[in-house]
């Protein structure tokens, strides 16, 4: 069945039309574009003009890919974001009219179960004597660091455990880094960091995740890490894909972009320029998990949440 799925998340929306089968997704088309709908919105609990604007802007394009393509279903999922504002039905009447479907506004453990889905199917078909050598082993502990909220989710072949906490690349910065220096200042990232331990402190009081044996990391914080680690030109997401980042590494990429200026994130090859702002809370997010859970690495995925929307629609 030929699908197309369609994640708008508070940094991103983005498209994955696929034909799916039993057991696996054959990409159509991929496609990412950073339209910051999350812009203001843990100041103002509203979705500003602007950030709608550039948003169905992007899914106009994606609908004419769509029927490019002749994808017969349809599923487009909203996050963090539109969870959190007032005005989501602006959100939600735009997308109706140009998909011809509602928008599913889903919860922090909706969001969780569909993360767990797309990023563990190819993990759990690997061989550990190829792909990936010594793992990945479950349990998994995946984590999907987004604009304005992360998921952490715990299983084996199903989502056993999950939780969204409120901390995410954008609404850190926003909150924290915006007018902080740059780069930005060592109280700053104290009150950056403040805030993920209290995010951790919960996510460990109510998620098993001393029990995981992997960490998967998912989305775009995550993946320009590990890109960087890599020390790739370009980014190139065959090399990203599974690949698995050390702990080691991780501290590293994430010291040396938290010492940059805007301008020096910016001539970074693997960096989207729509992350080049958000970035150093991302990456700090996922530095004080491995830290946090003593993990020796993060192993990457580039499969995640759209293509655990792909699976459901194609049920």
């Amino acid at each position: 069945m030929r699908v197309a799925a369609v994640d708008c998340g508070t940094n991103s929306v983005r498209l994955l039309v696929a034909d799916v089968g039993d057991d696996l997704i054959d990409d159509i088309e991929r496609r990412m574009e950073i339209v910051r709908l999350g812009q203001g919105v843990d100041r103002t609990g509203r979705l500003a003009p602007d950030a709608l604007d550039r948003t169905f802007k992007a899914m106009r394009a994606y609908r004419e890919l769509i029927d490019r393509h002749g994808a017969t279903r349809t599923r487009v999922v909203a996050t963090s974001a539109t969870r959190d504002a007032d005005n989501r039905q602006e959100f939600v009447d735009g997308v109706r009219e140009i998909f011809g479907v509602e928008p599913e506004v889903v919860s922090g453990a909706e969001e969780a179960e569909l993360s767990f889905a797309g990023a563990t199917k190819g993990l759990i078909r690997l061989s550990p004597e190829t792909e990936l050598p010594q793992g990945p082993m479950p349990p998994y502990l995946v984590v999907d660091i987004g604009g304005g909220s992360t998921e952490f989710v715990v299983g084996s072949e199903h989502a056993e455990a999950a939780l969204s906490v409120d901390i995410g690349c954008v609404r850190l910065t926003e909150r924290h880094l915006k007018d902080a220096g740059d780069p930005p200042s060592a109280l700053a990232l104290e009150a950056v960091v403040a805030d993920i331990e209290a995010a951790l402190d919960r996510v460990e009081a109510e998620v098993p995740v001393r029990e995981a044996r992997t960490l998967v990391g998912l989305a775009g914080s995550v993946t320009t890490v590990a890109g960087m680690a890599l020390g790739l030109p370009a980014y190139d997401s065959e090399r990203i894909h599974h690949s698995r980042i050390s702990a080691e590494e991780v501290h590293g990429v994430t010291r040396r972009l938290l010492a940059m200026t805007h301008g020096e994130r910016a001539e970074v090859g693997v960096m989207h320029p729509g992350r080049v702002d958000v970035i150093g809370a991302g990456a700090l997010i996922l530095d004080r998990i491995v830290r946090r859970f003593a993990f020796s690495q993060v192993v990457v995925s580039e499969h995640d949440i759209l293509d655990g929307i792909a699976w459901t629609i194609a049920r």
